[in-house]
């Protein structure tokens, strides 16, 4: 049976604890959204050979991260939701 297999980077992400070169950080985007335009295009795509499975990992590497930004920005948005002063009707 085959194992789940976590979709990573192949060059190091940069989050707001780990700063990262501007570079990079444009590189994996720019990755992120080739992959994405790539599916966009959609006509026969070959998942399991050539450039499928780096496009496959990359898009998933984007959706990940898409995640991670949401539910940061959830998080975020609760703490302001509570700290808010609550306005009497």
């Amino acid at each position: 049976m085959a194992t789940k297999t976590i979709a990573r980077p192949r060059t190091p992400v940069a989050s707001e604890d780990n700063a990262q070169d501007p570079a990079d950080l444009l590189e994996n985007t720019l990755s992120q959204l080739e992959a994405l335009l790539w599916v966009c295009h959609g006509e026969e795509i070959d998942w399991c050979s050539g450039d499928g499975p780096r496009r496959l990992d990359n898009l998933l590497w984007l959706a990940a991260e898409l995640a991670r930004k949401a539910g940061e920005l959830f998080q975020m948005s609760e703490k302001a939701r509570r700290g808010a002063p609550e306005t009497g009707g």
